[in-house]
């Protein structure tokens, strides 16, 4: 085998692998898109919505530290849209309402 034969080789190796590696990271990303939808919705007499005094209805919240136009949606533990429901940093392995609040409400920076 030549020089330039083995050059090419290498070429043709390199590009093969590139595109595996971008198709297994576009496929591998897919599926977590899919789960956030699938998460089961966290409840409020779940022991860690109590204990962060979570509810349903941010307009509903009788806690003193609610200010008005604070929702899970505009925190920066929620990564969901802004209707809905999204996975939540705070609750793991579950969504929550984009609408709800809880105790933990951190603004998103901008």
């Amino acid at each position: 085998m030549s020089n330039e034969q083995d050059i090419e080789s290498r070429r043709r190796f390199l590009k093969v692998a590139a595109g595996t590696t971008a198709a297994a990271m576009i496929i591998g990303g897919l599926p977590r898109f899919a789960r956030a939808a699938d998460l089961p919705p966290v409840t409020e007499a779940d022991p860690t919505a109590k204990a962060l005094g979570y509810v349903e209805d941010a307009g509903k919240s009788a806690n003193a530290k609610h200010k008005a136009g604070d929702a899970c949606a505009n925190c920066q533990f929620y990564s969901g849209g802004a209707s809905g429901r999204g996975p939540c940093q705070l609750f793991p392995g579950k969504s929550v309402n984009a609408q709800g609040w809880c105790v933990s409400h951190t603004p998103k920076k901008a």
